[in-house]
Protein backbone atom coordinates (compact mmCIF):
# COMPACT_ATOMS: atom_id res chain seq x y z
CA UNK A 1 0.00 0.00 0.00
CA UNK A 2 1.44 3.43 -0.91
CA UNK A 3 2.37 5.91 1.79
CA UNK A 4 0.04 8.86 2.23
CA UNK A 5 1.44 12.30 1.43
CA UNK A 6 -0.20 15.46 2.80
CA UNK A 7 0.52 19.18 2.39
CA UNK A 8 0.15 21.53 5.35
CA UNK A 9 1.51 24.52 7.25
CA UNK A 10 4.03 24.30 10.08
CA UNK A 11 2.37 25.75 13.20
CA UNK A 12 5.06 24.87 15.77
CA UNK A 13 8.78 24.07 15.64
CA UNK A 14 9.56 24.33 19.35
CA UNK A 15 10.39 20.68 20.02
CA UNK A 16 13.71 19.13 18.97
CA UNK A 17 13.59 17.30 15.61
CA UNK A 18 9.79 17.67 15.45
CA UNK A 19 7.39 20.07 13.75
CA UNK A 20 3.62 20.26 14.10
CA UNK A 21 1.92 20.50 10.72
CA UNK A 22 -1.69 21.67 10.31
CA UNK A 23 -3.46 20.10 7.32
CA UNK A 24 -6.73 21.64 6.17
CA UNK A 25 -9.33 19.99 3.97
CA UNK A 26 -12.66 21.17 2.64
CA UNK A 27 -15.73 18.98 3.04
CA UNK A 28 -19.38 19.40 2.17
CA UNK A 29 -21.78 19.49 5.13
CA UNK A 30 -23.95 16.37 4.94
CA UNK A 31 -27.28 18.16 5.52
CA UNK A 32 -26.82 21.80 4.50
CA UNK A 33 -24.39 21.34 1.62
CA UNK A 34 -22.15 24.22 2.65
CA UNK A 35 -18.40 23.74 2.13
CA UNK A 36 -16.63 23.85 5.51
CA UNK A 37 -12.96 23.63 6.47
CA UNK A 38 -11.72 20.82 8.70
CA UNK A 39 -8.19 20.75 10.04
CA UNK A 40 -5.97 18.26 11.82
CA UNK A 41 -2.49 18.57 13.32
CA UNK A 42 0.24 16.02 12.71
CA UNK A 43 3.58 15.71 14.51
CA UNK A 44 6.25 15.17 11.86
CA UNK A 45 9.94 14.25 12.13
CA UNK A 46 12.39 17.00 11.08
CA UNK A 47 15.90 15.57 11.51
CA UNK A 48 17.84 18.80 10.83
CA UNK A 49 15.42 21.27 12.47
CA UNK A 50 15.29 22.94 9.05
CA UNK A 51 11.62 23.94 8.90
CA UNK A 52 10.18 27.00 10.65
CA UNK A 53 6.70 28.21 11.59
CA UNK A 54 4.63 29.46 8.65
CA UNK A 55 6.25 27.33 5.96
CA UNK A 56 4.17 25.02 3.79
CA UNK A 57 5.62 21.51 3.76
CA UNK A 58 4.89 18.06 2.37
CA UNK A 59 4.74 15.21 4.92
CA UNK A 60 4.83 11.45 4.37
CA UNK A 61 3.46 8.63 6.50
CA UNK A 62 6.14 6.40 8.12
CA UNK A 63 6.47 3.66 10.67
CA UNK A 64 6.02 5.02 14.23
CA UNK A 65 9.02 7.08 15.36
CA UNK A 66 7.65 7.92 18.82
CA UNK A 67 4.32 8.04 20.64
CA UNK A 68 2.94 10.90 18.53
CA UNK A 69 5.20 10.91 15.45
CA UNK A 70 4.23 8.72 12.52
CA UNK A 71 5.00 11.27 9.80
CA UNK A 72 8.22 12.79 8.41
CA UNK A 73 8.77 15.99 6.46
CA UNK A 74 9.78 15.34 2.85
CA UNK A 75 10.34 18.85 1.50
CA UNK A 76 9.35 22.51 1.59
CA UNK A 77 6.57 23.62 -0.77
CA UNK A 78 6.73 27.37 0.00
CA UNK A 79 8.60 29.45 2.55
CA UNK A 80 6.84 31.30 5.37
CA UNK A 81 6.73 35.04 5.91
CA UNK A 82 9.71 35.03 8.31
CA UNK A 83 11.93 33.11 5.90
CA UNK A 84 11.08 35.47 3.02
CA UNK A 85 12.03 38.52 5.07
CA UNK A 86 15.38 37.01 6.04
CA UNK A 87 16.19 36.27 2.41
CA UNK A 88 15.60 39.91 1.38
CA UNK A 89 17.94 41.37 4.02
Amino acid sequence: MPKRILIGTVVSDKTDKTVVVKVERKVKHPLYGKIIRRSKKYHAHDEANAYKTGETVRIEETAPISKLKTWKVIDRVTAGKGAALEADV
